[in-house]
């Protein structure tokens, strides 16, 4: 039972039709299957309902990675434990005014991180849906995930473009080391500052979809 004095703080992008989440990815299109004004034929005198059609990649809003979006045979969003998806503590790592767009593994050092949603609070989801959240965007360094993979961190979240620098080639080291040690990583996350540095508990779990690899989810965290 949530402590009268805890509150909760959402984390999510609110998703709608034609809504860019990512540049180059198709954007959400929502569409009546039955309307209300329909569906007042099938149903008992002033009963209506709406049934609505989505149709949206799984990147969209904010959303979570697991390692079958990366990797051929890792654990798909059907397989992905609760354990490492909700009830996490929360430590916030602050880069809203760093010097450089790389966020270093210096930055956790001395830190215990184990079991914990390590989330990276760099300011990026004020430019949301606006063409300059598309460059320039803070990631974390391939050095940076592996401190985090070393520590054995349950799950990462960063509230900007993507966890990788998209602007230095195909490579993905972020992704690629993250997610194959089984850690989930959260994209698009706005609100982190929001949050205590730690105390708080982090949620972010998506449906159970089988061989599929990303999915969006409502992000939010519990603040005693």
């Amino acid at each position: 039972m949530t402590s009268v004095s805890s509150r909760f703080v959402d984390l999510s992008h609110v998703i709608s039709a034609g809504q860019v989440t990512y540049p180059g990815l198709p954007a959400p299109v929502i569409t009546p299957y039955l309307s209300r004004e329909d569906s007042r034929s099938r149903y008992a005198p002033g009963t209506e309902f709406a049934m609505d059609t989505i149709t949206m990649i799984g990147n969209t809003g904010t959303y979570l990675d697991s390692p079958f979006h990366r990797y051929e045979g890792g654990v798909d969003l059907a397989e992905l434990p609760l354990e490492s998806l909700a009830d996490l503590p929360a430590l916030v790592f602050r880069h809203e005014h760093a010097s450089e767009r790389g966020i270093p593994a210096a930055d956790f050092d001395g830190q215990d991180l184990a079991g914990t949603a390590v989330l990276l609070n760099t300011g990026w989801d004020l430019h949301f849906g606006a063409p300059v959240y598309a460059s320039g965007a803070p990631f974390l360094t391939e050095a940076g995930a592996q401190a985090l993979v070393d520590a054995e961190v349950a799950l990462v979240g960063i509230d900007s473009l993507n966890i990788d620098d998209t602007e230095s080639g195909g490579e993905r080291p972020a992704h690629s080391l993250l997610l194959a040690a089984g850690i989930p990583v959260v994209e698009h996350l706005t609100g982190l500052g929001g949050l205590p540095d730690r105390g708080a508990r982090f949620f972010a779990v998506p449906p159970r979809v089988r061989n599929f690899g990303t999915f969006p989810v409502r992000a939010f965290a519990l603040v005693p």
